[in-house]
């Protein structure tokens, strides 16, 4: 697809990227396993989830109480550590929102041949710490990584904010980024990338001194770029950002907010994605394997937790779809939206106070047993004399 606004742009493999936006309602739910999905949408300040990966405590718990997990990045992503359950599937937000519109499929996979393309450092330190992180990958977890391709020059990306406080940002340079992802393509299952986020001078400073309080700046951005290649390529693909300059490393931040403690004691940020992306799972478009029993898609999804208030296209595909939606008081955010006015059908619309309860109400649902049984008072059978 070549715009002739733009006539530099990349010619992308698949020529015409299915829209975010196209629908397919299902036809059923399937009952056969219990599949969760588990969202904290990236940049909008999350309490719980919106700084380095401090949901994945919250992601083992959803977990145990159902078949699979389906999260993102933003859930687990906690630099150079990932708690990602055995069960659970790491993929990119912009699939899972196509996911529950019913457009593609997922298969689990044993094992990916992932792609690094990283941008070359001026910092020669930091590039040699690239390929460490990556060997240490590969002689840890078993990642299959045949190459890493450097970028020079390198994308420029910038961090940016909202004028409500959301973390989003702006990127140049893509063509060359797509350009050498379309050469490697059809030799890569999934493709991670590194490169340093400009933002604002004292930004990263004052982030870390805001105990919790401020949105984390780089994620908007990242989660920007890679949804862009996810919707182009429809290969999983995730993004860590590299520091700006090694002496970065011996910067001292003191004790900061829990949540942001895995920044502060990472190097590369990169394990995380390479740990994710060693079994995400394979994204299927061809409708006609969609009933095959090893892949899933909107049929069998049980249900999506997010946190209150925040509306977005996973909100609106569960709610057409008929996927009963959770909604957590405690993971307060930026957004302001009123879920309750959305026209949710009877029992498909839950607001709880927190996770632990999100995890029971699961367990409910898993059971098949009526909510309104273990609550007491229980009210009387309702005797229609017709």
């Amino acid at each position: 697809m070549r715009s002739t606004r733009y006539p530099d742009e990349p010619k992308i493999p698949s020529l015409n990227p299915t829209s975010i936006f196209k629908f397919d309602k299902r036809k059923l739910e399937k009952t056969n396993t219990f599949n969760t999905v588990f969202l904290v949408p990236t940049g909008i300040g999350a309490e719980i989830g919106g700084h380095a990966g401090d949901a994945n405590p919250v992601a083992k718990l959803f977990a145990s109480v159902s078949d699979t997990l389906i999260t993102h990045p933003n859930v687990v992503n906690a630099s150079d550590i990932n708690e990602l359950p055995e069960n659970g599937l790491y993929v990119e937000g912009s699939i899972i929102s196509r996911l529950l519109m019913g457009t593609i499929g997922l298969q689990k996979v044993r094992t990916n041949k992932v792609l690094l393309i990283a941008d070359k450092h001026t910092d020669e330190v930091i590039d040699k710490d690239l390929v460490n992180a990556i060997s240490a990958a590969r002689c840890t977890i078993g990642l299959n990584c045949p190459k890493v391709i450097q970028l020079d020059p390198a994308t420029n990306i910038y961090a940016e904010r909202t004028k409500s406080g959301r973390a989003v940002g702006r990127i140049e340079g893509l063509k060359k980024l797509f350009d050498v992802i379309t050469e490697n393509i059809n030799n890569i299952d999934a493709l991670a990338l590194s490169s340093t986020i400009k933002i604002e001078e004292n930004v990263a400073k004052d982030y870390f001194d805001s105990n919790g309080e401020m949105v984390n700046p780089w994620g908007g951005v990242e989660a920007m770029l890679t949804h862009a290649i996810s919707v182009c390529f429809n290969i999983p693909t995730a993004h860590a950002p590299a520091i700006s300059d090694s002496s970065r490393y011996m910067e001292h931040f003191g004790i900061v907010d829990p949540r942001m403690s895995a920044e502060v004691v990472s190097s590369c940020y990169i394990h995380c994605i390479l740990k994710g992306l060693h079994r995400s799972p394979k994204i299927i478009i061809d409708r006609e394997l969609f009933n095959e029993p090893e892949i899933i898609n909107s049929s069998d999804i049980s249900c999506l937790v997010i946190p209150e208030n925040c509306i977005g296209l996973p909100t609106l595909a569960a709610l057409e779809q008929g996927i009963p939606v959770i909604a957590v008081r405690e993971n307060r955010n930026c957004m302001k939206n009123d879920l309750t006015k959305l026209p949710f059908k009877t029992d498909k619309l839950f607001i709880v106070d927190n996770y632990v309860e999100a995890a029971g109400l699961i367990s409910v649902f898993k059971s098949g047993v009526s909510l309104s049984s273990v609550r007491r008072p229980i009210v009387k059978t309702n005797i229609i004399i017709n």
